[in-house]
This record gives C-alpha cells, sequence and structure tokens, in this order.
C-alpha cells in the first residue's frame, strides 16, 4: 500500500518510539512506513527497555541526545529514559507542537493478552493517550530482529491513515499485535485472559558467592473464546485491540457499595 507524501506543510506530526531502542529494527522500520504519511520525529530509548510497563524516570536524571535522522526522520533523539518518559519528554520539552498521531513499535515478541501491563510499548502509547493523542503499538510475534516486517505494511499503514484521518475514542489506543508466518488479515478483539506461569531460575555466580535468580516462565491462556487476541493470532490473523487507560472495574462498584462502607 503506496500513500502519497503530502507537501511538508500540511502534513501532520508523527512522533515514534519504541521499547526496543533507537537502533531496533523494528522502530527503524516503522520511521521507514510513517515518512510516508507524515513530519517523523524520533524519540526512543537510547538502548532496549524492553518488560518497563509504564515505569517513569523520578529518581535519577533524564538526559537525552540529539542523533542524525534517517530513515526519513525529521529530528531524532535518543532517551536515557523509559517509553513513558519519551512520550513524556517528547511532548512537554523537544516537539514544536502536539502530534497528531503517536506511533510505538514495532516490538519483536507478542504484547497480546495480559503481556500488554508489562509492556514498555504499549506504555508509550498508552502515555500518548493519556496526553489525548491517538496511538497505538505495533508488535510482531517473533523474537527474530532479522525477520522481514514487510508484510506488515499494509495493516500499519491502513490503521495510521485512518487514525490520522478520524482519530480515536476518547481514552482508547490501539494494542496491534501479528502473527507469526502469512497473515490472513486482521480482527478487531479483545483481550485473552492468559497469566504467565513464573519460575524462578536459580544460578550460581562462577566465583561461589550467593546464588542469584533468573525470571523465566511462559504464557498460560485460560481462554477459548473465538473473539479474542490469541485465538486471531493463532489462526494467523493481526489482532488489533483497543484498550483504556481507566482502570476502574466498573462492574465490581455496585458490589463493593453493597459492604456498606
Amino acid at each position: 500500500m503506496e500513500e502519497e507524501k503530502r507537501p511538508a506543510a500540511s502534513r501532520p506530526l508523527i512522533l515514534v518510539t519504541n521499547d526496543d531502542g533507537i537502533e531496533a529494527p523494528g522502530i527503524r522500520h516503522l520511521v521507514r512506513l510513517m515518512s510516508r504519511l507524515g513530519e517523523v520525529w524520533v524519540v526512543a530509548p537510547q538502548k532496549a527497555r524492553s518488560g518497563m510497563g509504564h515505569a517513569i524516570t523520578i529518581n535519577n536524571i533524564l538526559t537525552y541526545r540529539e542523533c542524525p535522522p534517517r530513515d526519513g526522520a525529521v529530528r531524532e533523539f535518543a532517551c536515557s529514559g523509559t517509553p513513558a518518559d519519551c512520550v513524556k519528554l517528547a511532548k512537554d520539552e523537544l516537539l514544536e507542537r502536539l502530534p497528531d498521531l503517536c506511533v510505538s513499535g514495532i516490538n519483536h515478541g507478542s504484547n497480546a493478552a495480559i503481556n500488554v501491563i508489562y509492556s514498555g510499548t504499549m506504555a508509550a502509547a498508552l502515555e500518548g493517550g493519556i496526553e489525548g493523542i491517538p496511538s497505538a503499538g505495533f508488535s510482531l510475534c517473533d523474537h527474530d530482529t532479522s525477520v522481514d516486517l514487510s508484510p506488515l505494511d499494509e495493516t500499519i499503514l491502513h490503521l495510521c491513515t485512518r487514525m490520522l484521518e478520524q482519530g480515536l475514542p476518547e481514552e482508547t489506543v490501539l494494542n496491534v499485535n501479528f502473527p507469526t508466518g502469512p497473515i490472513k488479515g486482521a480482527k478487531v478483539c479483545r483481550q485473552a485472559k492468559t497469566r504467565w506461569a513464573q519460575e524462578f531460575e536459580r544460578r550460581a555466580f562462577p566465583r561461589g558467592e550467593d546464588s542469584y535468580f533468573w525470571l523465566v516462565g511462559h504464557p498460560q491462556c485460560m481462554d477459548t473464546g473465538e473473539d479474542s487476541d490469541e485465538w486471531a493470532l493463532a489462526h494467523g490473523y493481526a489482532s488489533i485491540v483497543p484498550v483504556t487507560f481507566d482502570l476502574t472495574a466498573y462492574r465490581a462498584m455496585d458490589s463493593l457499595r453493597d459492604w456498606e462502607l
């Protein structure tokens, strides 16, 4: 899907970020895609910050350095902080106006289901949404950083074009995941009910000092529904889950009121 470039004066401002670091292949590919749609600024972690969730830097200094622009970007900045820090810094200090779109990724590894709460990729998108910017996170369920990302292009460009034209519902961002292998299409889904089965692998330091732990584990899906993101991905579809940063459990409010607090 090829998008015609608009004149610079009329082009939307697009913020591109990620959690794998500014040099990651996924963000470089996403920058090239977004340069078809608008004026691209990049503000991303200077190194990989995966699994940071929505952490922000409050007990340490926050720095950035400007990098030579490439891949169609207008300006690029590498930030010492987390993905959420990058969006905050971009919006309040670096960008000349509020972006028309914020995109995060392309992440290598799934951010579907419960992974969304651990994901630095999605934290950046959610931070954009908090600031009122139409935002989306993009992830591929493949950890191979050399994999061809071009099969994702049509869906990403279509979604971003729609977001630029129509925006998103209030307090909503998109969590978009792509399956490995051929992509049959895309489905709007709900988040599957899953959890992580954790294991702490005990290891010994080389010189016999106290042991340490390495967190390992695997996801467990307790969801058999055919309308979830995990089902879509398992059947070759890209999953598009609208998520919100309002964490209120509205269905529980009436039962809690019955507690006669």
